[in-house]
C-alpha cells in the first residue's frame, strides 16, 4: 500500500502531520499532487469541532493548487498541466442541479469536508472539478481563486450599481475580497468595520474606510459617513449576533442586506425595522463554475491582486502552528501550506 503524508484534522484542535493511503482513482478522476493549500474559516470551524459534517481523521483543505500526475478517463487536460480545484460536489439529480444551479445542490459536499482534500500530498479530484491556471498566474496565487470566487458570486447576487456606498461587517479574507470587488463594480464610498487593528490595517491599505468596532458605534459611524442615509449595499460576513443586529441599522430604506455568514447559532433579527424601512435580504451561498472561472480571469489579468492576502506560507510540517497563527487574527489573514 502507498502512502503520502498528509496533515490531518484528529479531534477538537488537535491537527497533526500523519499519513494516508495514497488515492487510487476511479473512472472520471485526476491524480493532482498538490502545491499550495489553504487555511479557510470552514476549516477553523472544523479545527474548532464544530463542523456537522467533517469526520476526523480528514485531510482538510478545500482551497487547492496542484499539477495533475494522473488521469483515469477521457479529458482535455494532460498530465503536468497546472490546475486549480473547483472543490464543490453535487449529485447532479436534486432540482437545483437539474436547473443547472449546482452550487445549491440540495446534498451538497465539499472535498476537504466530506472527502480528503489538499491538506495532503495528493489528492483524487473529479475531472469536472479542475480549472486549467493560466500562464502567468502563480500557483500559490491561484490556490486563492476560491475564496475570490465566493467574493464574485457575492458581488453579483447583489444589487450594487456604480456609486454605491457599502459597507462590509467583518474584514477577513473573505470581507476584504468582496470590498476589493465591490470596488471593481463602482462602489463609490466602501466602509469595513472589524475588531482586529492588523485586518482593519489591510482594510485601509485597500483604500477602504475602517471602522474599529470595539472603539466606536459602527451604526453612528455609518450614518455619519454617509450623510444620514446609510448604506446601500451591507455585506454581512461576520456571523455575529452584534453584526446581525447592525446590518438593519445601518441599511438605508430600501437598501439590500447581502448575508455571506454560516451562523452558528440562530440570530435575532429586527424584522420590524426591515418591514418600516423596505430592506431586501439576500443570501449567498459557494459560486457557480462561472464564477471561478470569473475569479480566475481576475487574478491572471490583476485585476485582483491576492498577494496582500497571504500572511504566512508554511511547509504541512507545520500544520499544527499553521492553525495557531490562523486562531489569531491580529496577525494572520490567509495561511498557505506549501508542498513543492
Amino acid at each position: 500500500m502507498a502512502v503520502m503524508k498528509a496533515g490531518l484534522y484528529i479531534s477538537e484542535k488537535n491537527v497533526v502531520l500523519g499519513e494516508l493511503e495514497k488515492p487510487t482513482l476511479n473512472e472520471g478522476e485526476a491524480l493532482i499532487k498538490v502545491s499550495y493549500a489553504g487555511i479557510c474559516g470552514t476549516d477553523m470551524m472544523i479545527y474548532a469541532g464544530k463542523h456537522p459534517r467533517a469526520k476526523a481523521p480528514l485531510a482538510m483543505g478545500h482551497e487547492f493548487s496542484g499539477i495533475i500526475e494522473e488521469i483515469n478517463g477521457e479529458s482535455a487536460f494532460s498530465i503536468g498541466d497546472r490546475v486549480v480545484i473547483e472543490p464543490t460536489l453535487s449529485c447532479g439529480t436534486c432540482e437545483a442541479c437539474k436547473s443547472g444551479q449546482f452550487h445549491v445542490c440540495k446534498s451538497l459536499k465539499l472535498i476537504g469536508i466530506d472527502k480528503h482534500g489538499g491538506f495532503a500530498e495528493y489528492a483524487a479530484v473529479p475531472l469536472n472539478r479542475l480549472h486549467r491556471i493560466p500562464e502567468g498566474l502563480s500557483d500559490a496565487h491561484a490556490a486563492l481563486a476560491e475564496p475570490v470566487a465566493v467574493a464574485v458570486h457575492t458581488v453579483r447576487r447583489s444589487n450594487l450599481k456604480v456609486g454605491d456606498n457599502v459597507v462590509i461587517l467583518g474584514g477577513g479574507p473573505i470581507g476584504l475580497l468582496i470590498g476589493l470587488m465591490a470596488k471593481q463594480a463602482g462602489a463609490n464610498q466602501i466602509i469595513v468595520s472589524d475588531i482586529s487593528p492588523y485586518r482593519l490595517g489591510k482594510a485601509k491599505e485597500f483604500g477602504f474606510t475602517a471602522l474599529d468596532a470595539k472603539e466606536v458605534n459602527v451604526t453612528a459611524e455609518v450614518l455619519s459617513l454617509t450623510n444620514g442615509i446609510g448604506a446601500d449595499i451591507v455585506f454581512e460576513v461576520a456571523g455575529t449576533q452584534i453584526t446581525a443586529t447592525q446590518m438593519v441599522e445601518v441599511s438605508k430604506i430600501q437598501g439590500q442586506i447581502v448575508v455571506v455568514s454560516v451562523y452558528k447559532q440562530q440570530p435575532a433579527i429586527n424584522l420590524a425595522t426591515m418591514h418600516f424601512k423596505e430592506i431586501s435580504l439576500t443570501t449567498t451561498r459557494c459560486y457557480s463554475g462561472s464564477d471561478f472561472e470569473k475569479a480566475i480571469r481576475l487574478m491572471e489579468t490583476g485585476r485582483i491582486d491576492v498577494a496582500p492576502f497571504i500572511s504566512h506560507q508554511l511547509p504541512l510540517e507545520q500544520i499544527a502552528e499553521g492553525f495557531k497563527l490562523m486562531e489569531n487574527p491580529d496577525v494572520s489573514l490567509k495561511i498557505l501550506f506549501q508542498q513543492n
